[in-house]
């Protein structure tokens, strides 16, 4: 026996899916699916109903919990289309797949169905797996904005009078590698002149602050480093949308969105589908309705968070 630990169940089933060569795997939560943003921050999130692999990732990896990041990442390694559902109603959920528009053939011709159920009470009747139905409707334009995650659990490491020579930042980050700590987003400072000094700041997981900075004061003197500051009171928003590069004044509706709410932008990051920035956490919340706002994402009722925490 052992305990799968957290997303051990949606990796898993995804998995079999994809050793058993199942049309789809269905993942049974207390959500109705993939929402804008988290129901419990903005009560008129709207339920995705279609998403590509790359944005459930890119959301997943920003803080949405309602998928693993391991579960879509084999997804999309075998080609198992995803369908998020929820265990407490029979209404269809969110597929996960390459285009967002499942073209599998999914309308009750299901060779191996794979489901799991999440926090399924005893007295609840398995789902119909068998029902999941998932039009072929094809559209001119994709929307280009999918959602706005959020994270908590980050923490900020900034590496203050660093020397501006070359190798300095390679050797730094190979000392936190060796601690085994993962890095999510990173900012150099320009360097000033008369010292020849610059500042490094990177996010982690909070967890790992403490091994990171450990491992960092170690190599003090070879990295010939001035202080170290920590802070573990961060939160993570991240604007995801396929297209977004493409698509002109994204970025400026999405700065303009936090400028208005009075929102402090402390780190930025970008990928192609992906914008993030780091603030303070106690002005999270404020953030991801602002954002979710500007972008007109509301849908027109209320999402329901059914029970647990809202995965």
């Amino acid at each position: 026996m052992t305990t799968l630990g957290r997303g051990g169940s949606d990796t898993t089933a995804v998995a079999l899916a994809a050793g058993l060569g199942a049309d789809v795997c269905e993942i049974y939560t207390d959500v109705d699916g993939v929402f804008t943003a988290d129901p419990r921050i903005v009560p008129t999130a709207r339920k995705i109903d279609r998403i590509t692999y790359e944005e459930m990732l890119e959301m997943a990896a920003s803080g949405a919990k309602v998928l693993a990041l391991r579960c879509v990442e084999y997804g999309r390694r075998y080609g198992v289309p995803i369908h998020v559902r929820s265990s407490f109603s029979g209404r269809e959920g969110t597929f996960v797949s390459a285009d967002a528009h499942v073209t599998h053939a999914l309308n009750g011709d299901l060779r191996v169905p794979v489901a799991v159920w999440d926090r399924v009470p005893g007295t609840l009747s398995a789902p119909d797996i068998t029902a999941a139905a998932a039009p072929e409707e094809a559209a001119m334009e994709a929307p280009i904005i999918s959602g706005v995650a959020h994270d908590r659990s980050e923490a900020k490491i900034t590496v203050v009078g660093v020397p501006d020579v070359p190798g300095k930042a390679a050797r730094l980050f190979e000392v936190v590698a060796s601690s085994g700590v993962n890095i999510d987003m990173i900012v150099q400072n320009v360097s000033a002149a008369r010292t020849g000094l610059t500042d490094i700041s990177f996010t982690l997981p909070e967890g790992d602050a403490k091994a990171a900075s450990s491992a960092l004061s170690a190599a003090r003197d070879e990295l010939g480093f001035e202080s170290l500051q920590i802070d573990d009171q961060i939160g993570k928003l991240s604007l995801v949308g396929a297209g977004m590069r493409s698509h002109p004044g994204v970025s400026a509706k999405f700065f303009a969105a936090l400028r208005d709410a009075d929102i402090n932008i402390e780190m930025i990051s970008t990928s192609e589908i992906r914008i993030s920035v780091v603030t303070r956490e106690d002005k999270l919340d404020d953030a991801v309705r602002a954002v979710h706002s500007a972008f007109d994402l509301d849908g027109e009722g209320e999402a329901v968070v059914y029970a647990g925490t809202g995965r």
